[in-house]
């Protein structure tokens, strides 16, 4: 069953039949659902008897081989920490304990599987044609892996069919851009969006803001159990200034570490995220615009916005966007929560210590 705001897309992609590009590049914001698209056109392409709707058939022998996770010609290209996590989009792998000499799974796309894909693609596929790469999330390639792909992409081997799938376009070098067949996707429509809410459950308006709106992290969210992470975090936060920032920052510390966050894949990157949307949200509303993230905070971030002028918001906001950028792999934890809190507290009280 294809999402309802992507119908007209997965109708699209359908008729193009053997028109098909041999690389597409399905880009917009996490949680969307663009893996999911990539894959139910890979398994189309890999069926034997596609449905009048475009899917696959799920009952014939090359989809018996797909739904067990071995088909040889559906070749998945994502980086280590993705493939031994859960499935879905935005590449936030979990979190998980091991022991201290336990190596850390990477979070890039190596160029060395790009090489293994090379070997792989030199030789017949399984039914002697069709084959489809799937490389998520694009953006995790380095220039060295991404140049490698280019070479693929630049010179296909016949029946492949490469879809890349990314958040970040950007960031991809703009040759792998043009190479590929681009297909753009936005938050849905109010109407699309109802729909499907309508069909969930447990998932409320306040964790749907947090994610922008953003219907698939916020089923994420319920399913990892983060609604009772989102409810300390507000009540935590809001209590600075009048809270020790470095009290909290060792409190956070714990909350990081304990069973509860790492169940739920709940670390330091998603803590810094939900601050900075705490904090966009505050310096709109100090430069007179609306909540978007924290829409059942508002009057909380009102009465913090009066506490601020615009340039410590502003700057509060900078900030913590650039904590975010190396909140994957901090040095020290403990101290990249201080620095945060306090810079926090500090567009709060005024403070130039």
């Amino acid at each position: 069953m294809m999402l309802p705001w992507l119908t007209e897309s997965w109708s699209r992609l359908v008729g193009l039949g053997d028109r098909l590009p041999h690389a597409l590049l399905f880009v917009g914001p996490p949680g969307l659902g663009k893996r999911a698209l990539a894959d139910a056109l890979a398994a189309r392409l890999l069926c034997a008897s596609p449905g009048v709707d475009g899917h696959a058939c799920g009952h014939c022998a090359q989809c018996q081989l797909r739904l067990s996770g071995n088909h040889p010609d559906l070749l998945p290209v994502v980086p280590e920490a993705d493939a031994a996590g859960a499935d879905g989009e935005g590449g936030e792998g979990s979190e998980t304990a091991g022991s201290a000499s336990e190596k850390k799974k990477s979070t890039q796309i190596v160029i060395e599987q790009i090489r293994d894909l090379q070997e792989t693609l030199s030789v017949t596929g399984h039914q002697g044609s069709r084959r489809v790469i799937i490389v998520d999330p694009a953006e995790a390639m380095n220039a060295y892996t991404a140049n490698a792909l280019l070479k693929l992409l630049e010179e296909p081997p016949a029946g492949c069919v490469f879809l890349l799938v990314s958040s970040a376009p950007r960031r991809l070098l703009p040759t792998i851009r043009s190479r590929c067949q681009q297909w753009s996707f936005s938050r849905p429509g109010e109407h699309e969006l109802k729909e499907w809410l309508a069909k969930q459950e447990a998932i409320d308006g306040e964790l749907l803001a947090l994610v922008g709106g953003m219907p698939l992290a916020a089923q994420r969210l319920v399913q990892n159990g983060a609604g009772a992470m989102h409810k300390r975090f507000v009540k935590e936060i809001a209590q600075i200034p009048a809270t020790d920032p470095l009290k909290l920052a060792g409190q956070w510390e714990s909350w990081l570490k304990s069973k509860e966050a790492l169940a739920a894949g709940f670390g330091m990157v998603q803590l810094v995220e939900w601050l900075q949307r705490w904090v966009t949200d505050l310096a709109s509303l100090r430069l007179g615009g609306r909540v978007r993230y924290f829409p059942g905070e508002e009057g909380t971030l009102a009465a913090l916005a009066q506490r601020t002028s615009i340039a410590a918001a502003t700057n509060c906001y900078n900030e913590v966007s650039r904590i975010r950028r190396v909140s994957q792999h901090p040095l020290n934890a403990r101290l990249m929560l201080e620095d945060m809190l306090l810079r926090y507290a500090r567009a709060l009280t005024g403070s130039r210590r």
